[in-house]
């Protein structure tokens, strides 16, 4: 399963980053291609780009504040969640995206 996503926190340091490298550890490690774009105080960073976007099977948006850019997503399946929920639990989503059969 392709994964592609957006992280991004309140303060945009220290939950954006870890909740980016927890999903891809745990999407990787269960055989899934991860890429996840990161918004906080630095700008956007690793931005998505259309074809990385085009060819997802699912976004998954972690996320505490709004992000910028949702328009990109139209058409696809989009999961959303809290910061704190990957960082805790990042496995136990990967699980629920293949479940959902995304």
């Amino acid at each position: 399963m392709k994964i592609v996503g957006i992280a991004a926190c309140t303060a945009g340091i220290a939950h954006t980053y870890i909740a980016k490298e927890k999903l891809i550890k745990a999407g990787v490690s269960r055989g899934h291609e991860v890429i996840i774009e990161t918004q906080g105080l630095s700008g956007t960073q690793n931005a998505l780009t259309d074809k990385e976007i085009q060819e997802a099977d699912v976004v998954v948006i972690a996320a505490d504040i709004k992000i910028s850019g949702r328009d990109r997503f139209t058409g696809k399946k989009v999961i959303e969640v809290p910061t704190g929920l990957v960082v805790k639990s990042p496995t136990k989503l990967v699980e629920k995206l293949e479940e959902l059969k995304v």
